[in-house]
């Protein structure tokens, strides 16, 4: 039996993967493609996802492969300099295509001792008190004690389990694809430039080898998302621009609309969903992949904890209560980036207030906060403003703050060097350090990097300790 299966070999489903590995658990992804795709869906990875990646080892790997960008823009299309003074150690967004983030972590996850079986379809689930059942298409079963469905927008999981998934269709939508030119960079670059004046859903971008990533808005909204064809490119291309660029040797077509949809529920008994099939978005401001990422190391360390035997209870459950609302909002955000985006009179005119509001340095920094999930705090109740928010990465006098949290465990960071974790030692590692960045006697973190607790004084410590690490051993 498998301690966790995971339908879907995305970056959530693999970035989930090396998080419960982490712990020693037995996992093996089920991905129904037979290879991977070389469709490039995301194209970056957000600061709090450089964090993630920095916390836990990897962000060398995707450093050799990416840009860093720090380039307004994110929100909206509206273009403003990059905000001063932002609460992280990682003040820029790592340009990197998806298909690359998913090799990454695909190499990372089978380093770490992951199965991952390709061309594996899931379709048919059952769960009792002691663990779940897959079924896959040729007719063979998995047995795991918990199963996460990360299959995507369409889930299969979500399906079989019932859960409601409330929201709204699309409105609009938009051909992508990559292929390549037939007219000069200079030419391109001059055209898109005067219609993204008015119309910010188009655009060519250079990807290198004669490929551009093309998008303009499509002629409507189609009933059956069948793939585009060249042509269909060609006829939007000439209707917004007045030329079809002399597209040719598409690549790969598709489309995406602007439906956002929630999942009633992450968890139903010992199954839960996570990235896409726990919520849809338009990929305004590239939050999706980010957010996926994000869900997985909220619930690695959580599924690992239930494995282990020393969970408290409620923690699976925190995992809907913390993440639902995250979601919601970035629903919420793309929304209104997408009426800014829209060429009515009256978005126009919000979205011409709004330029004006970012030019204040503080709204500026807000949004960009918001678009790359660094501003993100989960309600832990009452405290400092610190307290539910997650930690930057910090200068000590002996390293640094995210080098010492590769294992994916608890930590206490003490720089008063009077407290103690006994009884926790197996699940939270002290750290008896200081720095000049941090304000507070010690914090003591979630394995995610989230503070739980803040203060010097033990019996406080002690107290809150069994809320996220269980009883004491």
């Amino acid at each position: 039996m498998f301690d966790v299966i995971i339908a879907g070999g995305g970056p959530t489903g693999l970035m989930l993967a090396g998080e419960v590995r982490l712990h020693g658990l037995r996992v093996v992804v089920l991905e129904k493609d037979a290879e991977p795709t070389p469709v490039v869906r995301s194209l970056g990875l957000h600061m709090r996802s450089v964090e993630i990646m920095d916390q836990r080892g990897l962000l060398e790997r995707f450093l050799a492969h990416g840009t860093q960008f720090r380039v307004g823009g994110f929100f909206a299309g509206l273009t403003k300099p990059w905000p001063d003074r932002l609460d992280t150690a990682h003040a820029y967004t790592l340009g990197i295509p998806q298909t690359i983030t998913d090799r990454l972590l695909a190499e990372h996850a089978v380093e770490v001792g992951v199965e991952i079986r390709r061309g594996a379809e899931l379709v048919g689930l059952g769960q009792d008190d002691d663990g779940v059942t897959a079924e896959l298409a040729d007719g063979q079963s998995v047995r795991g004690r918990y199963l996460v469905g990360c299959d995507g927008g369409r889930s299969t999981v979500r399906k079989l389990l019932g859960v409601g998934f409330p929201g709204e269709p699309s409105r609009v939508e938009t051909l992508i694809g990559e292929m390549e030119l037939g007219v000069p960079l200079e030419t391109m670059t001059a055209v898109v430039t005067e219609v993204r004046k008015t119309h910010l859903r188009f655009g060519a971008m250079p990807l290198g080898d004669d490929l551009y990533r093309v998008i303009v808005p499509a002629d409507g909204v189609s009933d059956d998302r069948a793939t585009p064809t060249l042509d269909d490119f060609k006829r939007q291309l000439v209707a917004l621009s007045g030329t079809d660029f002399g597209v040719h040797s598409p690549r790969w077509l598709s489309r995406f609309g602007d439906a956002t949809r929630l999942a009633e529920r992450y968890r139903t008994g010992r199954v839960f969903l996570a990235g896409d099939a726990a919520h849809i978005h338009p990929p305004t401001g590239g939050q999706g992949l980010n957010l996926g990422v994000q869900d997985s190391v909220n619930l690695g360390w959580k599924l690992a904890a239930a494995t282990a035997g020393w969970a408290p209870e409620g923690l699976l459950d925190s995992y809907h209560t913390e993440r639902h609302p995250v979601a919601a909002a970035v629903l919420d955000n793309t929304r209104a980036q997408i009426e800014l985006m829209s060429v009515e009179p009256g978005a126009q005119a919000v979205r011409r207030l709004l330029s004006e509001l970012m030019d204040f340095e503080d709204v500026n920094r807000y949004l960009i906060e918001k678009i790359t999930a660094i501003g993100i705090r989960y309600d832990f109740g009452d405290g400092p403003d610190l307290l539910g928010r997650r930690m930057r990465d910090l200068t000590l006098k002996r390293g640094r703050l995210y080098e010492l949290m590769r294992g994916g465990r608890g930590l206490l960071l003490d720089q008063t060097g009077r407290l103690s974790v006994a009884g926790w030692a197996d699940r939270v590692d002290h750290v008896v350090d200081v720095s000049e960045e941090l304000d507070v006697p010690a914090v003591l973190l979630r394995p995610d990097g989230h503070v739980a607790w803040i203060g010097d004084d033990q019996r406080d410590l002690t107290d809150h300790l069994p809320r996220w690490f269980g009883a004491a051993a």
